[in-house]
């Protein structure tokens, strides 16, 4: 079996640290993702979530995907932060599916053309996250 990514994070041990990698998660750039690239397994999407504190793993219409509700002040602040999440996303041109609500945004993100996640996905999720102290 293919792998989806060509990224390796550091193997976890004793003294690791979950911050370090999501640390490292967001300081990486999407990389392409060939139509034939086979998306993550479970497994492996297990691991990396507990890396991205406040994300979930969602299954929908057969797929899974990364979710996370953002809580904010209100309608503008919302706004403001939905716009954040487009900037980042159109510079990568790795798109998620936001929706926007008095005090909240929640962003869904999976890899359309492989129909699952791909290491992009885990790399836009910490920098999603990292937009919340901006």
């Amino acid at each position: 079996m293919r792998s989806s990514c060509r990224y390796k994070l550091k193997a976890p041990q004793e003294n690791y640290n979950r911050r370090e990698t999501m640390k490292e998660l967001n300081n990486m750039v999407c990389i392409p993702c060939p139509a034939e690239s086979l998306p993550m397994t479970e497994s492996q999407c297990k691991r990396l979530l507990e890396n991205i504190p406040g994300w979930e793993l969602e299954k929908k219409d057969g797929l899974i995907r990364l979710r996370r509700s953002f809580t904010l002040p209100d309608f503008m602040s919302a706004l403001a932060f939905s716009n954040r999440v487009g900037e980042l996303a159109e510079a990568e041109q790795h798109h998620p599916e936001l929706i926007i609500a008095w005090g909240s945004v929640t962003v869904t993100w999976w890899t359309h053309s492989i129909k699952g996640l791909h290491i992009n996905d885990f790399i836009m999720a910490a920098r999603t996250s990292a937009l919340e102290s901006d």
